[in-house]
């Protein structure tokens, strides 16, 4: 029976992390089905999701401890299941750009968690405007709701609300 662990790593960055890590979980006969990773600042940040049977995950994470210490990463852990299907749910993708200010991050969260509407993934970043040099704020993300949810009620809303804060921002269908 196939099962589901999470791997979280996180240290400084440097050539050859992901290919460490990588051939630890395929030493020990498990597969990555889901990953992602980002340098922030000159911070790795890492999460797995790797597969395999009950004894191979549990020999992956007997050795966790060691990798880590080796790579110099904090590493934690998580067994899971798999994700629940989604079928009923719609996947659409938020684009932002705006002058950068503290609280944009938790004012968008906020708009779509009081909304019952689930963020799937989501990254932002900063940069300075070509020509002026003005900090700017930019996010992707995805977000899930229900297909009953009415599309253009809730465009409507993010709009006023993203005029209200005086951000530039698109919200249209994933096409993944």
């Amino acid at each position: 029976m196939k099962k589901y662990f999470v791997i979280s790593s996180l240290g400084k960055d440097r050539p050859g992390i992901v290919n460490q890590l990588s051939k630890i979980v395929l030493d020990c006969a498990c597969n990555v089905e889901d990953s992602r990773m980002t340098v922030l600042g000159g911070e790795f940040a890492m999460i797995l999701m790797v597969s395999g049977h009950w004894s191979a995950i549990t020999r992956l994470e007997r050795q966790l401890p060691a990798v880590a210490k080796k790579l110099e990463l904090t590493i934690a852990t998580q067994h899971t299941e798999p994700r629940a299907s989604t079928h009923s749910m719609v996947p659409y993708m938020v684009d932002v750009v705006a002058m950068d200010h503290s609280g944009i991050v938790h004012e968008i969260a906020d708009f779509f968690a009081s909304r019952n509407i689930n963020i799937e993934e989501m990254s932002t970043w900063t940069y300075p405007a070509a020509h002026t040099g003005t900090p700017m704020f930019a996010l992707n993300m995805t977000v899930s709701f229900p297909a009953e949810i009415h599309i253009g009620r809730l465009r409507d809303e993010f709009t006023g609300f993203c005029d209200k804060l005086n951000l530039d921002a698109t919200i249209e269908p994933a096409r993944h």
